[in-house]
């Protein structure tokens, strides 16, 4: 099988594409490269570098290349800058995504995987969050990826397409050889390691007051390698249907549990200081994934916390510059 990964040279891209690979699938990654490195890319995997907002370069990827399916993971992610740039958000992610779609059908390309989110629920009414929680998106970024997962449902109906649509929560650590490098970073866990490293003093925890068990965010860390097996499973269950699945590991940890973790898998203090909360934070975000267990058999390997920080330790301890040495 031939898979386009848009995306590819990304975090989970890259590493749902390393597992694409030992499974024997060709890979095509299509990334411009903005937010993705080169060096993420599996060698045996071809990278077209190219951008989704320009149609006749997908156009030209599509035709050349004839993939069986498309995994997409290409697109703007980070829940704070779209609060604060909301219209580059819902029109880059929700542009860029049409271009993909509405090539792939004039090219008879019927089998497309998207990357999804958590941040479809907002303020959620239970925890943990199943697949008929009402989707009341909570930014802008969330609100991009419903407006994917409804155009995939009028696709299919008008032209046939098959499409899974994982709604994962927060994935973290890392294979051996792919991990975690944003510029500039965001994600807790290898913020909280670069404290580790000394490539900064402290952590800063954004609100201790929301109604958890320690005042801090909670949330549903799964880790990279589980998420990508779950993107191979949906597409291989797509002969038989359309599906929309949450995605996590089904456990929540709180800001100040992350950061206990990592000070016990790297030995340092890792200090961190209160900053105000952020806009377009949820309470808690923990995921319901029995239907994905139940339908196709998927279990994370690696649920517990300590092994997901442990992961992600070992490959910046690794990698200390990420991507850029």
């Amino acid at each position: 099988m031939k898979i386009l990964v848009t995306g590819g040279a990304g975090y989970i891209g890259s590493v749902t594409v390393e597992l694409l690979v030992e499974t024997g699938a060709q890979v095509v990654v299509l990334d411009d490269l903005s937010l993705g490195h080169r060096a993420a890319v599996h060698p045996s995997a071809e990278l077209a570098v190219g951008d989704l907002a320009d149609r006749a370069a997908v156009d030209e990827v599509l035709a050349r290349t004839r993939p069986d399916a498309v995994m997409h993971f290409a697109a703007r992610s980070q829940v704070g800058e779209s609060m604060r740039e909301p219209f580059r958000y819902v029109g880059d992610n929700v542009r860029n995504g049409l271009n993909l779609i509405e090539s792939m059908v004039e090219h008879g390309v019927r089998r497309f995987i998207l990357s999804s989110t958590a941040a479809l629920f907002g303020e959620p009414s239970k925890i943990p969050i199943d697949e008929q929680e009402r989707i009341v998106p909570g930014s802008p970024y969330g609100e991009s990826k419903h407006m994917l997962e409804r155009i995939l449902a009028w696709t299919e109906v008008v032209h046939g397409m098959r499409f899974a649509a994982l709604r994962y929560f927060n994935a973290a650590g890392a294979s051996e050889a792919r991990g975690e490098h944003h510029d500039p970073e965001t994600h807790l866990i290898p913020l909280v390691l670069q404290v580790a490293l000394g490539q900064r003093e402290r952590i800063t925890v954004f609100g201790d007051d929301y109604p958890t068990r320690d005042g801090t965010c909670i949330r549903d860390y799964i880790h990279i390698i589980d998420l990508a097996q779950a993107h191979i499973l949906a597409l291989q269950a797509l002969d038989q249907g359309s599906r929309t699945y949450n995605l996590g590991n089904g456990q929540g940890f709180s800001v100040m549990e992350v950061i206990e973790a990592a000070r016990a898998v790297t030995g340092h203090p890792i200090a961190h200081v209160l900053g105000e909360r952020r806009p377009g934070d949820p309470a808690a975000l923990v995921a319901d994934s029995s239907k994905i267990r139940a339908e196709l058999g998927w279990s994370p390997r690696f649920p517990e916390l300590r092994s997901i920080v442990d992961s992600a330790w070992r490959w910046h301890r690794a990698h200390p510059q990420g991507y850029a040495e």
